[in-house]
């Protein structure tokens, strides 16, 4: 097998696999995993804290970034109020994510993957590696893609934020059993 392949091999089925989770997790009732959501928010708050420090250099970055940031937050806030709770038999305290908001953010996050895949595409092919890598503000350094990483960024950390403060409130209005 050529070794120009290898990397492809290995990563389109986790590219397949990260993105069939993303997609199931937005339909059906969710069980409220209070640990795994409070490390998504210390992940999503680092990383985006990361990349910001980076963004500084250049303030079209940082722009593009704090506007993601700002809608990330407003697409959470609509998608915790169309967000539905329930006690489930089984799974316990569980949230119904609104499809249309997790299809939106998946699209999106689809979208920029096909378009990162489509820009590395011919360096794939190329197994002399004459062809020049791909450089410049539309690859990693351009506001569009901070804008998009902010978005993601601000809606997880704004629904998850959002799903575990609900919750202590429904956990506080329960009646303790006994």
């Amino acid at each position: 097998m050529a070794p120009h392949l290898t990397a492809p091999l290995v990563l389109i089925p986790v590219i397949i696999f990260s993105v069939w989770r993303r997609v199931r997790s937005q339909f059906g009732a969710q069980p409220i995993r209070r640990k795994r959501m409070v490390a998504r928010i210390v992940v999503f708050s680092v990383l985006g804290a990361m990349v910001a420090f980076f963004a500084m250099r250049d303030m079209n970055l940082v722009e593009g970034l704090a506007g993601g940031l700002v809608a990330g937050v407003a697409l959470g806030l609509l998608g915790l109020r169309l967000t539905g709770f329930q006690l489930d038999p089984v799974k316990g305290d569980c949230y119904v994510p609104n499809p249309y908001v997790g299809a939106l953010v998946t699209v999106l996050f689809l979208g920029r993957l096909l378009w990162r895949f489509a820009m590395v595409f011919p360096q794939l092919q190329d197994p002399t590696g004459a062809t020049p890598p791909v450089h410049g503000p539309d690859v990693g350094q351009s506001p569009l893609t901070l804008a998009l990483f902010g978005l993601f960024v601000g809606y997880y950390i704004c629904y998850f934020a959002g799903l575990l403060i609900h919750h202590q409130r429904i956990l506080q209005g329960r009646p303790e059993p006994g």
